[in-house]
């Protein structure tokens, strides 16, 4: 379709854009699905597709655009109509007009992105992904959650949908504190349970406060989770890198580094599976006390213990000195976006008051939701189910490694949704490991992969150390996978 003029021209062409003329044909064509709409809704119809049609370009600016009754009459709806809507959109500015000049198509409006884009993390169908840190979301339990979303709508008071206390509602942080107390030992007062929407901004909200208070730098563990840099610069903090040994985080280093806040996995270390010892958990601790310091503990994976019960909190020993925070990601989904966080008595004001500001507060249909499928114990029924199948999982990976890799270690202990594996040196070099089986449609990671300090723990020059993610992968898949890999190299 060509304008009759340009933007800024003097009308010109079939006068008042009679229907023989490119602009009249062309708007007929483009606004006549919307006159054949039910009448009550004709009007809007046809504003909605003037708009979308200028939006798109198919009316690009410059167009004169019909008379009103000229338009009426191509489309058979009443004069009154078009007028309107010629009017709506030239108040809107998609349109413009003179007295006597006719209708255009305004130069204020640019053509919209045709689509959306997803950009969540997809691996493709004929790969066989072991990047850890997703569940497996077939287990997500949909008719429980179903049963308890009709329940909540149905009991929940009406008042109950304004803003929530930042915290979340009460009834979920003593759903909470029941909860974590049970499996976790932590020392779970509701009063210093914060819901939020998952680790991450559990970790944002606590940097953010330390970071008004004047700290300026948190120590990570190396290796570690790789988003932690992200997070703590987004708040105005400097991460430092703190080695590990076989028991935990390296307390020479620690002292030496200077910081006075340390972000630890001490149940399942992320990504090297040990669990701290008793005699590191202590020495942190004393770290923290001697300091004036603090430590996070992200429990992101704590109720998945298959040889034993998992061990408890740390934060249990010292609720003073330990913020803990966790989430739904691994148990239910990452989808959810649910988490929350314990913070010592002298942070939780200041804490609570940036939640107020950041989001004020998470949904409370949600929330409620949670609480509900929480009480009845479906909670509990869905991590046995997880329990049951990841165990499963992680069996399955043992077994075809030693098939497959003879003489392949299995380190860290025997919990969460990953595992170590360290191939024998008659394998590498790593690099071209991990390169040929990449080219065999099989997607992994290096242990280095997570060093934040140039640093992924010692090891023989030709050993290939894998993170190989398990929980996403049914047994059979897990076989096909690894099978691939030992083919590939």
């Amino acid at each position: 379709m060509t304008p009759s003029t340009g933007p800024g021209g003097p009308p010109g062409g079939a006068p008042g854009g009679a229907p023989g003329s490119a602009a009249g044909s062309a708007a007929w064509e483009l606004l006549l699905p919307a006159a054949s709409a039910p009448a009550r809704a004709r009007g809007r119809a046809l504003q909605e597709a003037l708009r979308d049609a200028v939006r798109s370009g198919r009316l690009p600016p410059g167009t004169r655009l019909p008379s009103s009754r000229n338009l009426a009459a191509d489309l058979k709806v009443s004069r009154g109509l078009v007028t309107e809507a010629y009017e709506q959109l030239t108040a809107e500015g998609y349109l413009r007009s003179g007295r006597g000049a006719g209708t255009w198509v305004g130069d204020a409006v640019r053509a919209a992105r045709p689509r959306a884009r997803d950009l969540a993390p997809r691996s493709p169908a004929d790969r066989v992904d072991f990047v850890p840190g997703t569940p497996d979301l077939s287990l997500f339990p949909r008719s429980a959650w179903a049963a308890a979303q009709r329940g909540v709508l149905t009991e929940l008071p009406h008042e109950s949908l304004g803003y929530p206390d930042p915290r979340g509602l009460p009834r979920l942080r003593t759903a909470l504190a029941e909860l974590l107390a049970r499996r976790r030992g932590v020392v779970a007062d509701p009063e210093r349970i914060m819901v939020v929407s998952g680790v991450a901004q559990a970790t944002s909200l606590l940097a953010g406060v330390l970071h008004a208070r004047g700290t300026r730098t948190a120590g990570v563990e190396d290796p570690g989770s790789p988003q932690h840099h992200a997070l703590y610069a987004a708040a105005g903090l400097d991460t430092v890198a703190l080695p590990l040994d076989d028991e935990g985080l390296a307390t020479g280093p620690l002292y030496a580094s200077g910081v006075r806040l340390v972000v630890t996995t001490p149940a399942h270390q992320f990504p090297t599976g040990i669990a701290y010892s008793a005699r590191r958990r202590a020495e942190l601790l004393g770290w923290a006390r001697s300091v004036d310091g603090l430590v996070l503990e992200d429990d992101y994976d704590g109720d998945f213990r298959y040889d034993r019960a998992p061990v408890g909190a740390l934060q249990g020993l010292d609720p003073e000195r330990v913020a803990y925070t966790g989430s739904v990601s691994k148990s239910l989904a990452p989808g959810l976006r649910l988490g929350w966080l314990l913070v010592p008595d002298w942070l939780a004001d200041d804490v609570v008051e940036r939640k107020r500001t950041t989001d004020l507060g998470h949904p409370a249909l949600d929330q409620a939701l949670f609480a509900r499928f929480v009480e009845r114990g479906d909670y509990d029924r869905q991590l046995r189910a997880c329990q049951r199948a990841y165990r499963e999982r992680r069996d399955a990976l043992v077994a075809a490694l030693a098939e497959h890799f003879p003489g392949a270690r299995v380190t860290g202990i025997a919990a969460g949704l990953h595992a170590i594996a360290t191939l024998p040196g008659r394998h590498g070099p790593e690099e071209s490991f991990l390169a040929r089986v990449r080219e065999a449609g099989v997607a992994v990671r290096s242990l280095a992969a997570y060093g934040h300090g140039g640093s992924a723990g010692t090891r023989a020059a030709q050993e290939v150390r894998l993170v190989l993610g398990y929980a996403h992968l049914s047994p059979g898949r897990i076989r096909a996978g690894v099978a691939r890999m030992a083919r590939a190299v």
